[in-house]
């Protein structure tokens, strides 16, 4: 006998970065396997960009997208927002709350205090976690981890990085927990090959500190290819240190070796650079090097987060974080070998179309689902 679908809701602050993508390739691929879900989200993150990703899920949110104030950081609403997503999953029948990030977990968990339904589910999704607790900040927020644990049914960490990061920072959960890595669609492990006049080099992400993008700069600058030209980079993406990094460019006089193309698809961005540049400084598990990998492209990156879970077999090559002469070294040998460099593409691409599925993650994500509303 078929099994009734789900009736699920999702939580999220703000739909930006890795998290929500997860959260939208999990509600569209739990909606075609025949599950209801709905979305809750902040009602505050209401630019343009933001509201377009909400409206893409609705086709897939059958139990609608709801806009609620969930606050960056603590505030007013973290009382009264819970109370209304209580209200919300009672009125909808809810048989699982999933709470995805710090306040995404907080609100869905904190709606479900005193009762016994719906079961509650947490994902970290690693950026909380890269809160140091032995500052005053910190502190506060790992003891509100802690609290929560007694409404959580169970959680779902991305890497078993972020498991270990959140033992030594919160606890070591008494519920169920499982590690579930992000997944791939079938179409996303098709080989990009690199334009005739593409870069030599790809970063794709936020333009951030913490992602390295000043060490990608100063690292690039000395670098000559075999026929002795100046090496190159495409770099796409915004963020809050975008002005910082034309600045240095600037200073260090590489306009016309530094191409800043803005926000751009990943796939595209892979056709307009030979070697992927993931330098960050933290991480937890970055679908950026998920994509480069299913696609086929070398890469070069730090040893930080769960990157080292994506890497599997090459593991060994990634270098050191924050690290501007490990970075140049890398960079020049691919410069001096890109074909060599390049053989590992394959052994990596394998090992993650076997780990990394989106169908093997969804399926895992909906059998603790199933065992949990039972």
């Amino acid at each position: 006998m078929a099994q009734p679908p789900l009736r699920i809701l999702q939580v999220m602050r703000s739909p930006v970065g890795g998290l929500f993508r997860h959260v939208a390739d999990l509600t569209k691929a739990l909606s075609e396997r025949g599950h209801l879900v709905g979305i809750i989200a902040d009602s505050g993150a209401g630019d343009a960009q933001s509201d377009a990703k909400l409206v893409s899920l609705e086709a897939s949110a059958a139990l609608g997208v709801h806009r609620f104030p969930i606050p960056r950081l603590l505030g007013v609403h973290d009382f009264s927002t819970p109370l209304k997503i209580r209200s919300l999953a009672r009125s909808l029948d809810i048989d699982i709350l999933h709470g995805h990030g710090a306040k995404g977990g907080f609100g869905a968990r904190v709606a479900r205090l005193a009762g016994r339904r719906p079961a509650t589910v947490y994902t970290p999704h690693g950026g909380a976690l890269h809160f140091n607790p032995r500052t005053p900040a910190g502190g506060i927020f790992m003891a509100i981890e802690r609290a929560l644990l007694s409404a959580t049914d169970a959680l779902i960490f991305e890497s078993a990085y972020a498991q270990r990061i959140f033992v030594q920072h919160v606890a070591k959960p008494g519920r169920r927990q499982e590690v579930i890595h992000n997944g791939l669609a079938d179409s996303e492990f098709e080989t990009v090959r690199p334009a005739a006049n593409a870069a030599d080099f790809v970063f794709i992400g936020e333009l951030r500190l913490l992602k390295g993008i000043d060490l990608i700069v100063d690292a690039l600058a000395p670098l000559r290819r075999a026929d002795g030209s100046p090496a190159t980079i495409v770099m796409a993406g915004d963020g809050p240190d975008a002005g910082a990094l034309r600045e240095k460019i600037a200073s260090l006089g590489l306009e016309q070796r530094v191409v800043l193309a803005g926000v751009q698809p990943a796939r595209e961005m892979f056709v307009r650079g030979h070697c992927v540049l993931v330098p960050s400084r933290a991480e937890s598990l970055p679908y950026i090097v998920m994509e480069a990998a299913a696609a086929g492209k070398p890469i070069i990156a730090t040893d930080v987060g769960g990157i080292g879970e994506i890497f599997g077999p090459t593991a060994d090559r990634l270098i050191t974080p924050d690290n501007v002469d490990a970075l140049r070294q890398a960079m020049a040998s691919f410069l001096a070998d890109p074909e060599g460099i390049a053989s590992e593409s394959d052994l990596r691409r394998t090992f993650v179309e076997a780990q990394f599925s989106l169908s093997n993650m969804v399926d895992r994500i909906e059998a603790l689902y199933r065992d949990l509303s039972t």
